[in-house]
């Protein structure tokens, strides 16, 4: 039986983007674009409707901007994976994205095969940054107060040395999408133990957030161990 292919859904401001994009998608073995929209209300209501795997969304789209859009999804089709398809470096725009629940962050810049690769490790549920903005993103959450003299690293390589096995375990977990409930499942454990590790790992780490944990897994490349 053959695997599905994995739905997207593009939605951009620019018809064109969205044409050279369905053009080339749609001859990756394994993607079918499902859906298309240059407006970001109308991206809304087709996105909900057809429920996609994933979404490549343009943050600057009109009426309704990408990262409304992106609240909207995750409350009305929260089984639906956002990737942040821009076409600039704004920073600012790439954490808000990540706290609002979206999956990745892709530049309009990018090769066929990266776009591709994005989509396929996103719909398995792991979170894609490129490194230029992982560094970014993952600086943003290190106060240079509380990381005086570059010294982030460091700590990070000595809490990292603290961490128990199971530990380290979850943060991969937490780091490939899942939630308390499927990672108590998966390791056979109760849910309130998974937030009680999780409240020991955000301890060692300094860390507030699923989001600031996740980026400590890409950071020092958990998320692709197993």
């Amino acid at each position: 039986m053959s695997t599905p292919s994995i739905r997207v859904f593009i939605a951009d401001a620019h018809p064109i983007v969205i044409e050279g994009l369905k053009g080339v998608l749609n001859q990756q073995p394994g993607i079918e674009v499902v859906g298309e929209s240059s407006d970001g209300m109308d991206a809304i209501e087709k996105i909900v409707q057809i429920s996609p795997d994933v979404v490549l969304l343009d943050p600057k789209m009109p009426r309704v901007d990408g990262l409304t859009v992106l609240r909207s999804i995750q409350t009305r089709a929260p089984q639906s994976k956002v990737i942040l398809f821009t076409s600039t470096d704004n920073k600012e725009d790439s954490i808000e994205a990540m706290k609002l629940g979206c999956s990745g962050i892709l530049q309009k810049d990018a090769s066929v095969s990266m776009i591709e690769k994005s989509i396929h490790k996103v719909h398995q549920g792991e979170i894609w940054l490129d490194s230029n903005t992982t560094a970014a993103v993952f600086r943003s959450f290190a106060a240079p107060s509380e990381y005086p003299n570059n010294q982030l690293n460091g700590k990070l390589s000595r809490e990292r040395a603290q961490l128990s096995q199971r530990e380290r375990e979850i943060i991969i977990l937490i780091a490939q999408g899942y939630k308390n409930k499927e990672i108590a499942e998966k390791m056979f454990i109760t849910e309130q133990t998974v937030k009680n590790h999780l409240h020991n790992v955000f301890d060692k780490l300094g860390v507030s957030d699923r989001l600031e944990l996740a980026l400590y897994a890409i950071h020092n490349s958990l998320h692709v161990k197993v």
